[in-house]
């Protein structure tokens, strides 16, 4: 690993910089945490706890549980760095949960961790590092940090099935300056490795797909939680035809088709949610495909502030293989029209723009979307 600013495939904060490493207590952070270390950086440890304990102990251990501070505790003991918990335990519910069910409830389908890593990683916790004396983050994330025409741009991480840069896409300039990404261009294994040198038991520990606050993936619990109890309504065809009925709109998402609990000649999928009426709306596969939506407000990396219309690579998801397509900026947002016409295009979820060179131009959240008459 070349730790220098003046690796511009992969830039780095200055040798010798304070850096501030968030630790999960994962493969990832701890493998960034010993190659800074290694590398000469003065680094301090620090776990975020951002959700209350369980009543019962579950085999689930969030990344911001009790054990996941101790673990990272031990191999900051070991890499002979310091170490803090930062308990935000109300923070996160306000600013990431509470969110989270109020977009399910309004009929979206939200990317927590895209919002996380804006207000609480490279928001929140950055207000603490610059308490403590430290300048910089860095975070086990796969990604890339680049300087492309005066401005920082995120870059795909070298080892693509693990890139992570389309959750790390809304971060601003001033964040980006401030970030750090030892893992961009290494492979999983590699950093297991690196892992398993400091600590044997974290270098095998399993990964986990998990939302840290819905580990049972039931994410109409959460909503029902706060919102009170799914009402039932229509299921309906693109004509308004009834088919059925659904039992709460939150508890389906854009381009869904198993548990409709219809039966129909062809495979039926969630096109449309319809809150003002309580209505789910559903059709086949060519008519689930959506060649133009509209998103919010644009966040800009790599693309240049006076650019207003230009063509990238459109990335809907964050295992979705991104498509070419037009962007035009608005005054609140952008209008993107798609060469090839894609299933679940989802309002909530997050567009980012790449380039050919896998730069993150841009990033938004969708905002509509047309279907097919």
């Amino acid at each position: 690993m070349h730790c220098d600013a003046t690796n511009e495939t992969n830039v780095l904060p200055p040798t010798g910089a304070r850096v501030l490493v968030a630790m999960s207590g994962g493969v990832d952070s701890v493998a960034a945490a010993a190659l800074l270390t290694r590398a000469g950086y003065v680094c301090m440890g620090a776990t975020l706890r951002m959700t209350g304990e369980p009543p019962t102990k579950s085999v689930f251990e969030p990344c911001c549980g009790i054990q996941a501070v101790e673990d990272a505790r031990r191999v900051c003991d070991r890499l002979n760095i310091e170490h803090r918990t930062v308990r935000i335990v109300e923070e996160f519910d306000r600013h990431i949960i509470a969110h989270f069910a109020a977009q399910y409830a309004a009929g979206l389908t939200p990317n927590p961790c895209i919002r996380c890593n804006r207000m609480i990683k490279f928001g929140l916790l950055y207000a603490y590092a610059k308490t403590w004396g430290f300048d910089y983050i860095a975070m086990g994330h796969y990604a890339r940090l680049s300087i492309r025409g005066g401005r920082m741009a995120l870059r795909r991480s070298t080892h693509r099935p693990k890139d992570q840069s389309y959750v790390l896409a809304p971060l601003t300039q001033p964040q980006l300056r401030r970030a750090c990404f030892p893992l961009g261009e290494m492979s999983k294994d590699a950093a297991r490795a690196v892992a398993a040198e400091v600590d044997p038991a974290t270098g095998a520990k399993a990964e986990s797909q998990e939302i840290c606050f819905v580990a049972d993936r039931n994410y109409a619990r959460i909503v029902e939680a706060r919102h009170g109890p799914a009402t039932p309504g229509n299921i309906v065809d693109i004509d308004g035809n009834v088919l059925g009925r659904h039992k709460g709109i939150y508890h389906y998402t854009i381009g869904q088709r198993r548990g409709l609990g219809i039966s129909a000649p062809q495979p039926l999928y969630v096109i449309a949610m319809d809150t003002v009426t309580n209505t789910l709306v559903v059709g086949r596969d060519e008519q689930s495909l959506c060649a133009s939506f509209t998103t919010g407000p644009v966040f800009r990396g790599a693309l240049a502030p006076d650019a207003t219309v230009f063509r990238a690579l459109v990335q809907l998801r964050y295992r979705h293989t991104p498509v070419p397509g037009t962007v035009t900026i608005t005054k609140d947002g952008a209008e993107i029209e798609l060469e090839t016409p894609q299933r679940a295009v989802t309002p909530g979820q997050w567009a980012v723009f790449y380039d050919p060179e896998d730069y993150v131009l841009a990033a938004a959240t969708i905002r509509s979307f047309v279907l097919p008459k």
